[in-house]
């Protein structure tokens, strides 16, 4: 894929929409996942139900792309649940595009995740020595499996039982032709809010997804939360204690829209905050201050506006890059980032310039536009990121499975100030990101998950031998 090749960032897994009780249910959902669309660009999927028949399409691409022409006007009913998926490399296949349907003993129901398990591995391999049989390599089927061999005679008996079992981050939205089931982890890892419409109720990862549909903003689906949505109302229950909450931080400084709210915290807002607190930390003598877009240009505006130094648009991406590009030969891959972003030479040339970003992981990307930067003209480049260095693998839907892949794991600051050429290198630190992205919580660590930062892991890590279990 041309962004795995070229394009050196983490990447969030997926996103989920879903909408209860609305006569133009699936057109929603479909302009829903328009608005998650950067947190899952491999394939998009929807289930539908009129209360009766069953309506569902998978494709992969983009939503525009996954739902081609006539696609959606094929569908009816006031229940639906959508779904966008990013894949991991070799995972890339409809297969495992989201929402999976099936059909078992207790009827038909739809199932869409946003997270990761970490004892998927060992539950699959539990199962199929019962005798289950996997159509798909995606740890959402485990949870499908689960429900499927409950006891339960209903639904949300059946995945109360399933969702005391699975460990690992999930925002799950389970629907049958009847009800709308809404489910998030006992430590709230990834983000799940409701909305409401009128008399329908939405739920979303991220509040950006109800601007567009003309929702208003209900609540937080809270960590350990279970709620079922059926023609009586909305009922609440949990099916885990309380624990401290552990959102995954990344959500605020890269994953998340701007314009959504996370927990009442506007991310914009935030990530401006964590460009203020690193030029407290990390002040630098410069003419221009510029942001690698689109995630930090937020915390550059920040920087800029805490110095006095003028904020300038040094960089612009391409959004006409497709996803995938073949590259044929050696120089091209190496100029592949080139596709991504170009330097404003007018903007960068003769001048010392901060360059801003929400992070460095395996450090090929950050070289090549501070090398970028120097060929516009640039006489320093200092870099600052938004966020503290990244040693640790995630193993709750980012991907980075092993710390081989992540440099600040193996280096110093100051070696990777040289690998990537910058004349300065700073990166935030763990309690200024904290102090600056403001969660209330009073817990150690302020309601985050800082795993990728610390190696401080809020679940046990629970994985059976080598079985590939492909996130989300």
């Amino acid at each position: 894929m041309f962004d795995r090749l070229i394009w050196d960032k983490l990447n969030e897994e997926c996103g989920v929409f879903g909408i209860y009780d609305h006569p133009q249910a699936p057109q929603l959902t479909y302009l829903g996942l328009h608005a998650l669309q950067h947190r899952g660009q491999e394939s998009a999927g929807m289930c539908a139900s009129d209360g009766e028949k069953w309506y569902k399409h998978r494709g992969m691409g983009l939503v525009s792309e996954a739902f081609g022409k006539g696609d959606l006007e094929k569908f009816a009913g006031h229940i639906a649940i959508g779904h966008t998926r990013y894949t991991t490399a070799g995972a890339s296949k409809i297969e495992n595009a989201q929402p999976l349907f099936f059909r078992y003993a207790q009827g038909s129901m739809a199932v869409a995740h946003n997270g990761n398990l970490v004892n998927a591995s060992l539950l699959r391999k539990q199962l199929e020595e019962q005798g289950s049989i996997f159509q798909t390599s995606s740890d959402t089927e485990v949870i499908a499996h689960l429900i499927a061999r409950s006891r339960s005679k209903d639904l949300p008996g059946a995945v109360r039982e399933a969702l005391q079992q699975i460990k690992g981050a999930f925002a799950l939205l389970v629907m049958n032709e009847r009800q709308l089931l809404i489910a998030l982890d006992p430590n709230g890892l990834r983000p799940l809010s409701l909305g409401r419409l009128g008399q329908a109720v939405c739920v979303a990862s991220e509040t950006c997804a109800f601007d567009i549909v003309g929702a208003e903003y209900w609540r937080e689906v809270e960590p350990g939360e279970l709620i079922v949505i059926d023609e009586t109302g909305v009922h609440s229950s949990r099916f885990a204690e309380k624990t401290e909450r552990a959102i995954c931080t990344f959500e605020y400084i890269y994953f998340a829209r701007p314009d959504s709210d996370i927990d009442g915290i506007n991310v914009h807002m935030a990530r401006k905050r964590l460009g203020k607190q690193l030029a407290k930390e990390a002040p630098v003598e410069a003419d221009v201050v510029t942001g690698v877009p689109d995630s930090s240009i937020s915390a550059a505006i920040g920087f800029a506006e805490a110095t006095g130094i003028p904020y300038e648009l040094g960089l612009i991406k391409n959004r006409y890059v497709g996803r995938t590009f073949i590259q044929p030969t050696q120089e091209l891959r190496e100029r592949g980032v080139h596709l991504k972003l170009s330097a404003v030479r007018k903007v960068v040339e003769g001048k010392r310039v901060v360059m801003i970003d929400d992070s460095i992981v395996r450090g090929t990307t950050s070289r090549k536009i501070v090398r970028m930067l120097r060929e516009a003209g640039a006489t320093e480049v200092h870099v600052r990121i938004s966020s503290p260095p990244v040693m640790n693998p995630c193993f709750y839907g980012i991907d980075t499975s092993t710390r081989d892949e992540l440099i600040a794991s193996s280096k110093s600051v100051e070696e990777i100030r040289g690998i990537i050429g910058a004349d300065s290198l700073a990166f935030l630190s763990i309690e200024g990101m904290l102090d600056a992205i403001g969660r209330s919580d009073t817990s150690s660590d302020r309601g985050h998950c800082l795993a990728c930062f610390t190696g401080k892991y809020p679940t046990e890590i629970e994985f059976a031998d080598a079985l590939p279990v492909n996130k989300c």
